[in-house]
């Protein structure tokens, strides 16, 4: 068993570690306030762009509308964009993307090449060997359009290229402080399958209306097309965002709690040590003075 010094040395020790996860539970709390109010800021706007999207796509001979919606005869190669974080202490948030990463691609009958956003799924691919092409790390804190926009247009210059038949985004859909969902969906060309985001609008039964461009069809297509596309990476980086820091708080407040009942018990085991070691002593007294009134 430890000695008592041991004991209080470990003791002071958890209780050191306690105060930093506290600290990164506060911070995180902080953080994901501000994370929660960019995402609701703009997940009406993002999906009301995703709306327009999929109406223009259902539009007749949607092929001959943009290059961006056109589906490819064939797939001859698949680009995905991985959402991730640039720091640890989150629990499984990171490691719950790249095993869904792997289980969905562990097979794929296309050859894969992943744009990283964020240093810690970068790094977990790169070590599982995947073909990272890009890497976008350390984004601010709060990022704006700008910030994520060149992401978009690698995207759209590498489908436009030709290099890439498919583009499948991956990240994590903030739900509630407690519930974060790893999602994929395909980006380019547009999925239209009439499930997708069904709760955040309205749907109507029968055709859809067809568009009426003004000044000019290839014009306009040539503009939102691209940029909702863009949207639709900023929009993923901000809901990964607010799925990471509520996932840290969380990780930091288990881990807190974990700390002080650690502490309690070493409490518990050092008041032993503590016992054991006066009971010795007294005990040594004792015979030692027997000893003294034999002689």
């Amino acid at each position: 068993m430890a000695s008592a010094r041991e004991m209080r040395l470990r003791i002071r020790s958890v209780k050191n570690i306690s105060q930093v996860t506290r600290a990164l539970e506060a911070v995180s709390a902080s953080k994901v306030r501000k994370a929660i109010q960019a995402v609701t800021a703009t997940r009406a706007y993002a999906g009301k762009a995703w709306q327009v999207l999929t109406h223009v796509a259902k539009q007749p001979g949607r092929e001959n509308l943009h290059p961006l919606l056109t589906k490819r005869d064939e797939i001859k190669n698949t680009l995905v964009v991985v959402v991730t974080g640039d720091r640890g202490l989150a629990g499984a948030y990171n490691s719950n993307v790249i095993r869904f990463v792997t289980r969905k691609f562990e097979r794929y009958e296309h050859p894969i090449h992943f744009i990283a956003v964020g240093r810690k799924g970068r790094d977990l691919m790169i070590r599982r060997r995947r073909n990272v092409m890009a890497d976008f790390s350390n984004l601010p804190a709060a990022p704006s359009f700008a910030d994520v926009s060149a992401i978009g247009r690698m995207v759209v210059e590498e489908f436009l290229q030709g290099r890439a038949d498919e583009v499948i985004l991956i990240y994590t859909d903030f739900i509630t402080m407690s519930r974060q969902e790893t999602v994929m969906k395909r980006l380019l060309p547009l999925e239209v399958n009439g499930a997708e985001r069904v709760e955040h609008f309205e749907h109507h039964s029968g055709p859809s209306a067809a568009y009426i461009y003004e000044p000019g069809e290839s014009e306009i297509l040539d503009e939102i097309i691209p940029r909702f596309t863009g949207l639709q990476v900023y929009q993923a980086v901000l809901e990964s965002q607010a799925s990471e820091h509520a996932a840290r708080m969380i990780a930091m407040r288990n881990a807190t709690d974990s700390a002080l009942e650690l502490v309690e018990q070493l409490k518990l085991d050092y008041n032993k040590v503590r016992q054991q070691t006066i009971t010795n002593d007294i005990l040594d007294i004792v015979g030692g003075a027997n000893a003294l009134a034999q002689s």
